[in-house]
């Protein structure tokens, strides 16, 4: 799923968090997934869960990640339909 930027737009809010979308360096969805070190995850593409995990990787919930400099902002969801939902409220934002 692609976001698009749109140029008269100046703010971007997730949850209850508000962006100046010049100041993000970084927004993109994420599968939380676990290592196999006790609680411990890692960020994976969902192209990859979707081609590549086959299975084979437990999955610990789906985010959406915003970098604003060092600070890196994170919202996590329970299922991909949540983070879909989520995604359809940012691009309709940006619209």
């Amino acid at each position: 799923m692609k976001l698009y930027y749109n140029p008269l737009m100046k703010k971007l809010t997730i949850e209850d968090k508000t962006f100046l979308l010049k100041e993000i360096k970084q927004l993109y969805p994420a599968v939380l997934v676990k290592t196999g070190e006790g609680e411990e995850t890692t960020e994976m593409s969902l192209e990859w869960i979707d081609l590549e995990a086959k299975g084979r990787v437990e999955v610990a919930g789906y985010g959406i990640f915003v970098r604003i400099g060092e600070e890196k902002h994170h919202f996590i969801y329970a299922t991909r339909e949540k983070l879909e939902a989520v995604i359809a409220n940012i691009s309709e934002q940006m619209r």
